[in-house]
């Protein structure tokens, strides 16, 4: 790779960076205060802390409120923090980055309907499953 290659990946990538700062720093306000105005039994309002049922629910949340890969980390830490399962911030994040419900329209345009569809159902199912055996992979290696 030459220098000037080179110099050139690393301004896209600065560049990059930068304009995602605004973002990550508002996630970050934004999961602050949620968790600090939400009470913690909130969370176990809406998580049974049945595996199965956590996982659903994450993964029906995160399908909803699609988001960047970078923000769903954020999210994912105040939600842990918030006493959400495992299972549950598994699930979301999975499905927040990979499920579109929001972009199905778009998708379905570009891609076709029982393409877009069906690689959206995949996705979930995979996230409630990839979740739960996260979690059971976990709790043998302890």
């Amino acid at each position: 790779m030459t220098r000037a290659r080179l110099h050139e990946a690393f301004t896209r990538t600065n560049r990059m960076f930068v304009s995602a700062l605004p973002i990550l720093l508002g996630m970050l306000l934004l999961v602050g205060m949620v968790v600090s105005i939400l009470p913690r039994r909130f969370s176990h309002t809406l998580f049974s802390g049945q595996p199965f049922w956590d996982a659903l629910e994450g993964a029906l949340f995160g399908s909803v409120a699609t988001g960047q890969p970078v923000t769903s980390y954020i999210l994912g830490k105040g939600l842990l923090e918030a006493d959400v399962s495992l299972t549950a911030v598994t699930a979301l994040i999975l499905s927040w980055v990979t499920v579109g419900t929001v972009q199905l329209p778009a998708e379905s345009l570009f891609l076709g309907k029982r393409f877009a569809l069906w690689r959206n159902a995949i996705s979930f199912v995979l996230a409630v499953a990839i979740s739960l055996l996260v979690t059971k992979t976990l709790l043998l290696l302890r």
